[in-house]
């Protein structure tokens, strides 16, 4: 199976000169944002989104100080969306550590959410990079409408297979799109190959959240989330979207219930993930998945052949194959 390990080699480099720009992107002469920014870099995850602006301008041309820029930004923004969005859904853990607002309280998270925001914004404006600043607005915008449209229709449970396309694609596609896009301008290619770039990465971003609703229904313990977290939530996924579409009106009608009244209960999710298996909701979704990665990969194959492209597929490949 792949790993990161096979991946690094080819921007290793890079990364750790990012990880020091990130840093210096963060800093402020407040000690208590320094401390909290301190704190959140020490608790970073796999570092997929600077892997995929890198990757992106390296197959189009030759890394500078434009694709660290456009890695630095997506992730301050991001940063600040996750911060933003752990006040929001009162999480008090991320990646089995404790959040911004479980330690500071919400106040001071959102204020963090703003400053991470500003310093993102800065680094484009300052740097002139405002085509860059476009791709990456466009996607948190896309984020914004994503989890709105989620919440308005979880509140129903009635999501159709196109709504749930419609939400991961700005949830979760549209930053995956902006990483792919973002690192192909930075290296100065033209507006067709970066939109061909965003078309790649909202396709492999599809999959990359596809996978992710299948590992709530495995061993999901060491991806920051429990397992079943989803259905605990009154989050609706493909697998359960599925198996309700196959279902008749009394067995539909038996699960919405016990989702909208019961979804903490072990028993509960327990009987909602018997259920979605019986009704083939796992074996669909990773169907679905496979789809829209053999999609990315045969645009990535279109490109022409360097050690970049190999770690573009290779990372393709990780995310959707991962355990955890």
């Amino acid at each position: 199976m792949v790993t990161l390990d096979d991946i690094r080699p080819v921007i290793g480099k890079e990364l750790d000169e990012f990880e020091l720009r990130f840093k210096d992107s963060m800093k402020s002469s407040v000690p208590l944002l320094d401390k909290i920014t301190y704190y959140m870099i020490k608790r970073r995850g796999k570092q997929l989104r600077p892997m995929l602006v890198f990757l992106s301008a390296g197959q189009h041309g030759k890394i500078c100080d434009s694709t660290y820029r456009a890695a630095a930004l997506i992730e301050l923004l991001h940063t600040a969306t996750l911060v933003h969005d752990d006040v929001v859904d009162e999480t008090y853990r991320r990646r089995g550590f404790f959040s911004i607002n479980a330690l500071w309280k919400n106040k001071v998270a959102v204020l963090v959410g703003d400053y991470l925001l500003s310093r993102g914004l800065l680094l484009a404006v300052s740097n002139k990079e405002f085509q860059l600043l476009e791709i990456v607005s466009k996607a948190v915008q896309k984020m914004s409408e994503g989890e709105l449209l989620q919440i308005e229709k979880t509140r129903k449970l009635n999501i159709t297979e196109e709504e749930y396309f419609e939400i991961i694609a700005c949830k979760t596609a549209s930053l995956v799109a902006a990483c792919c896009a973002s690192g192909a301008l930075s290296v100065g290619m033209n507006d067709e190959v970066v939109k061909k770039m965003w078309e790649m990465g909202e396709l492999a971003g599809m999959a990359f959240q596809l996978k992710d609703d299948l590992l709530d229904y495995g061993s999901g313990q060491d991806i920051g989330k429990p397992i079943g977290t989803d259905i605990k939530e009154k989050k609706m996924s493909l697998p359960l979207i599925y198996a309700l579409k196959e279902s008749s009106y009394l067995e539909k009608k038996r699960i919405i219930n016990l989702i909208k009244n019961h979804s903490s209960e072990p028993k509960v999710i327990e009987e909602v993930f018997g259920f979605v298996m019986k009704k083939g909701g796992l074996e669909y979704a990773k169907k679905t998945m496979l789809s829209y990665r053999q999609r990315a990969m045969d645009m990535l194959n279109e490109l022409p052949d360097s050690q970049y492209k190999q770690a573009f597929v290779s990372l393709i490949e990780f995310v959707t194959e991962r355990k955890n």
